[in-house]
């Protein structure tokens, strides 16, 4: 199991682009196959880091790189036309407000961007907080989600206008609309055999819009909807007696029709996720002694050293 961490960017990281993620996540696989000596690996990409995997698949169908096997992505958009509350701040004012401010920063900090996600859903991210903290005077809840929710990142300047730039004009969905690595963009051209999740409370990627995914790229393709929201879809863990998972046929065009069709079952998507992950694995074998290789040494303990930078 290999993972690849965010790092957290500050100014003078303000010009790295989508071009810049995507060599490193090329240069990854690459280390992977040669430390384990595969010739394949499986990926698995969440929300942005999603949206990077598709990017980089689409590349290496361009160049005909076969290295990865399968991969699964969870609450991630592509068609930014789905209906969906971030479609509220699709104005070309507020996004060349945005533009503007984070190419003067060369960051577009953390904070804001966890507050563009809050006035989402205001009553819940909000207000609630607002009457029961400030109002009241109570603490707030113990809920572990709340770590995940505020363990915010800053993105480069330059890959926050492209960003921009991509929501704006819906381009992902359509064909040649930017280049990766100089190779045009192509989804269809994406072979590879995909596992597709969604939440059924997701406020930022809402599932039908999820589910869409599975049309869009050009290989066979499982979905499965969980009934959590953005961050406890993921987070969920397997054997929760409270959460439940639909999985369905084949997806088609429809996602309600595919719903219908859908059986609910006990458990989280994580637990389809490792028997499909395990048919499309090699055979086991025992696991190394040590870590890294003679090339790529161990430069130090889990979980790494971009955790321990300063914000």
């Amino acid at each position: 199991m290999f993972c690849i961490a965010w790092r957290n960017p500050q100014q003078e990281q303000g010009d790295w682009s989508i071009d810049d993620y995507i060599q490193s996540m090329l240069e990854a696989v690459d280390a992977v196959c040669k430390i384990t000596g595969s010739k394949k690996v499986n990926i698995s990409g969440f929300c942005a880091g999603g949206i990077m995997t598709t990017l980089m698949l689409s590349y290496m169908a361009a160049v005909r790189d076969n290295r990865v096997n399968a991969a699964a992505f969870g609450v991630m958009l592509l068609d930014f036309d789905t209906e969906a509350p971030i479609g509220a701040l699709h104005s070309r004012k507020l996004i060349g407000i945005a533009r503007k401010r984070s190419q003067k920063q060369g960051i577009h900090p953390a904070s804001a961007l966890a507050q563009v996600f809050a006035w989402m859903r205001p009553n819940d991210l909000v207000w609630n907080y607002w009457v029961n903290n400030y109002l009241t005077g109570q603490d707030p809840p113990s809920f572990d989600i709340l770590a995940w929710s505020v363990d915010g990142t800053n993105l480069p300047g330059k890959l926050h206008g492209q960003f921009l730039d991509i929501f704006e004009t819906n381009a992902l969905p359509k064909k040649g609309s930017l280049k990766i690595l100089g190779k045009p963009l192509d989804l269809a051209s994406i072979k590879v055999q995909t596992l597709v999740t969604g939440g059924t409370s997701d406020h930022l990627t809402p599932w039908k819009g999820c589910y869409r995914t599975t049309q869009l790229l050009g290989g066979p393709s499982t979905f499965v909807l969980s009934n959590a929201g953005h961050v406890a879809s993921l987070v969920n863990p397997p054997g929760n007696p409270k959460a439940t998972y639909w999985l369905g046929p084949k997806p088609g065009p429809d996602a309600e029709t595919w719903l219908q069709q859908a059986t609910k079952h006990t458990g989280t998507w994580w637990e389809v996720w490792v028997d499909w992950a395990g048919k499309r694995s090699g055979r086991e074998k025992p696991a190394p002694k040590a870590l890294g290789s003679r090339k790529y040494k161990v430069l130090g303990e889990a979980p790494g050293a971009y955790v321990l930078e300063q914000a």
